[in-house]
């Protein structure tokens, strides 16, 4: 393998003596690569021991752009994941041979990338593996960690051959650029280093990444887990943080109250805040039905970089918390090749120029569009009423009588599963309103809200507002346990390997399920935040509240024939923690509404609508997926 690399570095040359070159070619050894480790000093004293922190780098790199004078750019995973949980599908972790030198690079970056002239380079985040400090869940310990490796990339930081001690050591094979990649809490450290302007980070491609800490943990003010960042960073700790770290652990705790107000520890890990600071490019992907980050931080980011013109992509798949290199393989690497060539290595190979988005529309079919939201979307207004039926309602332009209402019990045993199943019947723990059989396809591209007025009968409620898709399709089976894909036992190589990191990974296929609707977005709230979205008040029973539920973006078609619904309910089981009570709440239908992002606007919704057949009669219940009851508290590491 070797001398075949050799052998085509003679014949084809480096990149730079090419006549103009569309892309990067596999021209380099990978078996000969330089493979090695250094500690960056972080300039931060995370576990106050008295000195400054220095966190683990593994670098993996061609020999030959060196010995021809050539610096080559960086692809870069900063994670706390490479000794406690592993990366990717087969939950890959680093290892190193009996003199500390590493052996394998988990996922195929530094396979497929190292013979085209790239270094890949991977970082323990403070606090973790082989690094000093404390790791503190989005914080300045774990921005700053990665932060530092970029500055030393680009020649303004410090690093060392050892943990403690060694001797200083530059990154002089380093041309300055660095992309910065991965999934989950990785992607969001990809964030948070874009949202401080770094010098030299040309390019983020986060996967599957928070946007802020806050909506990890809360919806305004219901909380997602019982569980908040302390428990997590204990999990990823290593062994050395958490001798020392119980100081930063407190701080965690006390900074976020399970209270869901709005701390300052928050504003910290808010990186939407700090949007207008990004100078690097942006290549987002998210699953729609990710129930660990939840696609509210996708939509928040992308609004966010679009306010301030910030260059990016965005693929949006069916799936949950899934790579893409597990659902699209062979077109994802294509894809972030051409994107890591042209914002890297400054190839014109058009990518910038490409559709914006790539949308899975059923299981392995996508569609692009130039831009997104889809062009002419509009914030369009639906209304419920009551319908002809008892407790079964019609949502459409027509505002409600003044008087109109729905109510329910919160019944915290129940999900959005139980409510859509029975969207035709009058239930209990659910206010269900829906649509005629819609003549025209209807699209829904972006984030939506719902606006509610509702009276409690006690003094605590959480509400959640779902859009359901009534009708049958096919589907990825998002809420099992591969979130909409399965392994196989085949593999399959991507790029050059050795021994100790081949670069092959096993294959996949799409997991699909047949179901009779489709819960397509999602939106929860505190009704104590009704008067300010970061912190709670106590409610009076029997006094009505307005409140508006964010709904996460998505991007979704109703097909012709199908039914639109939106089901307004307390406590949505395995998604929201439940209220200290279950309330009857009296929703006010003259006073509410959900303002949809609907391609092509109220135009859209008249043609999907007007002249609709009536209703049919109640029918069994529908089949769907349900949420898990229990959702990982972690930004997943498998």
């Amino acid at each position: 393998m070797a001398a075949v690399a050799a052998l085509l570095s003679v014949l084809i040359g480096p990149p730079a003596a090419q006549a103009a070159p569309g892309e990067s070619r596999p021209v380099y050894s990978y078996d000969h690569a330089i493979r090695e480790s250094v500690w960056v000093d972080t300039r931060l004293d995370g576990d106050a021991d008295g000195r400054t922190d220095r966190v683990a780098v593994d670098i993996v790199r061609p020999a030959e752009p060196a010995q021809q004078g050539r610096r080559i750019p960086v692809i870069m995973d900063a994670s706390p994941y490479y000794s406690c949980c592993g990366r990717g599908n087969e939950s890959q972790k680093k290892t190193y041979d009996d003199r500390g030198r590493p052996v394998q690079f988990p996922l195929y970056y530094d396979n497929y990338f190292v013979p085209r002239g790239y270094a890949t380079v991977l970082v323990d985040l403070a606090g973790t593996n082989r690094s000093d400090g404390c790791i503190d869940i989005g914080g300045r310990s774990d921005i700053g960690s990665a932060k530092a490796v970029v500055d030393w990339l680009g020649g303004r930081g410090r690093a060392y051959t050892a943990r403690t001690g060694g001797t200083p050591v530059a990154a002089d094979w380093s041309n300055g650029s660095t992309g910065m990649i991965g999934k989950s809490w990785d992607a969001t450290i990809a964030n948070g280093v874009a949202a401080t302007g770094v010098k030299g980070l040309k390019t983020i491609v986060p996967i599957a990444g928070i946007s802020s800490w806050y909506d990890y943990y809360f919806a305004k003010g219901a909380p997602l887990y019982d569980s908040g960042p302390d428990s997590l960073a204990d999990r990823v700790e290593s062994p050395d943080a958490q001798k020392h770290c119980a100081a930063v652990q407190k701080k965690l705790a006390d900074g976020a109250p399970r209270t869901g107000d709005w701390t300052g520890l928050w504003t910290e890990r808010d990186y939407v805040r700090r949007a207008d600071k990004v100078r690097a490019s942006v290549f987002m992907v998210h699953g729609m039905q990710d129930l660990n980050v939840r696609t509210r931080h996708a939509g928040q980011w992308w609004d966010a970089l679009a306010r301030h013109g910030v260059e990016r992509k965005i693929w949006l798949s069916q799936t949950g918390h899934v790579d893409p290199f597990d659902f699209r393989r062979g077109d994802w690497v294509t894809t972030l090749h051409h994107w890591f060539d042209h914002y890297l290595m400054g190839y014109d190979n058009g990518i910038d120029r490409a559709p914006m988005a790539d949308i899975e529309r059923a299981p392995g079919t996508w569609s692009t569009d130039r831009q997104w939201p889809a062009p002419g979307t509009r914030a369009t207004t639906l209304r419920p009423r009551a319908g002809t039926e008892p407790g079964v309602g019609v949502l459409g332009t027509a505002k409600a009588p003044h008087g109109a209402t729905a109510t329910f019990t919160d019944d915290p045993k129940l999900s959005e599963a139980d409510w859509a199943a029975r969207i035709d019947e009058r239930t209990p723990a659910k206010a269900g309103f829906r649509t005629a059989p819609l003549r025209a396809p209807l699209r829904l591209s972006g984030s939506g809200k719902v606006t509610v007025t509702v009276t409690p009968s006690t003094s605590t409620a959480h509400l959640s507002a779902v859009l359901v898709d009534l009708g049958p399709d096919t589907i990825r089976n998002y809420a099992a346990d591969g979130e909409g894909i399965t392994t196989l036992d085949k593999r399959t190589c991507w790029g050059a390997g050795t021994p100790g990191d081949t670069g092959c990974f096993q294959e996949t296929a799409a997991d699909t399920r047949k179901v009779g609707y489709t819960v397509f977005s999602r939106g929860w709230a505190d009704l104590g935040n009704y008067a300010d979205a970061h912190k709670g008040r106590p409610l009076t029973p029997g006094k009505p509240y307005t409140i508006t539920l964010d709904l996460a973006a998505s991007d979704h078609v109703v097909p012709a024939g199908h039914r639109l619904a939106l089901i307004v309910a307390g406590t949505d089981a395995g998604l929201i923690d439940p209220p200290a009570s279950t309330p009857k709440l009296t929703l006010d239908l003259s006073r509410t509404s959900a303002q949809l992002p609907l391609a092509g606007g109220a135009p859209a919704l008249a043609r999907a609508t007007t002249g609709a057949p009536r209703h049919p009669a109640p029918a069994t219940p529908l089949d769907g997926i349900a949420p898990p009851r229990s959702i990982s508290r972690m930004p997943a590491a498998g």
